[in-house]
């Protein structure tokens, strides 16, 4: 039992062909591209008015230069939330519950971020390692403690999204496994276990679409820290 409840986090692979690039490129092909027409179709004022909206609320921390980053925060959350709901349908796999995956979306933003602070302001991005008014003979320890702090933000990032999808996702197997089993002996538990169901999905959908905008949130809080 306890294998195939984590059966649904493999990679799959028809074939012995990785599936993990089509799961990757799906999300863009579903979203329809702007014409040139002056006036759009539902659809698209609909997607230009979230992704707006969405713009907005990210570049709200960031000073005008981090507002060059726009583009690729703005995809990224878009990115994210596509692959979290997506992965919540029947018979699919969600690529964000692999670790590697987000590490790998995490730590070259995060490294982009330290290295834009290095070039533009090296003296204030060193001087994050030491807080004002530190005593003497506690600088070397909380230099080695801010150090190991900011070394370790790329795996927060990439931890905390896995963490709350993987999670989510085992919850929703053992609840919908739950209501299976109680259906011929019980069916008033099952049906009830059924709502909770139906309840706990709504709020995976939720979960999926809060956690895509805390990953690039924390990224754009980075982004302010250097730039």
């Amino acid at each position: 039992m306890a294998v195939s409840l984590f059966d649904q986090f493999m990679s799959p692979s028809y074939l012995g062909i990785p599936l993990l690039a089509l799961a990757l490129t799906l999300p863009w092909i579903l979203y329809p591209s702007p014409s040139s027409r002056w006036l759009n179709n539902r659809l698209l004022a609909l997607q230009s008015w979230s992704i707006s909206q969405f713009t907005r609320q990210i570049l709200l921390p960031l000073n005008l230069p981090g507002h060059k980053w726009a583009l690729i925060l703005t995809s990224l959350m878009t990115f994210l939330i596509t692959l979290n709901i997506l992965g919540l349908l029947p018979y699919t796999f969600t690529p964000t519950t692999q670790l590697s995956l987000n590490l790998a979306l995490a730590f070259p933003l995060w490294l982009a971020t330290v290295l834009i602070g290095l070039r533009n302001q090296p003296t204030a991005a060193l001087g994050h390692l030491l807080p004002e008014g530190t005593p003497t003979p506690l600088i070397p320890i909380l230099v080695v403690i801010e150090t190991i702090s900011l070394l370790i933000r790329p795996l927060a990032l990439g931890v905390r999204l896995t963490a709350n999808l993987t999670a989510g996702h085992l919850l929703m197997q053992l609840t919908s496994t739950a209501a299976f089993v109680l259906l011929p002996m019980m069916p008033t538990v099952a049906a009830l276990t059924a709502v909770l169901l139906l309840l706990l999905t709504l709020l995976e959908i939720a979960v999926a679409m809060i956690q895509a905008y805390v990953f690039v949130l924390l990224l754009s809080l980075y982004l302010q820290e250097n730039v």
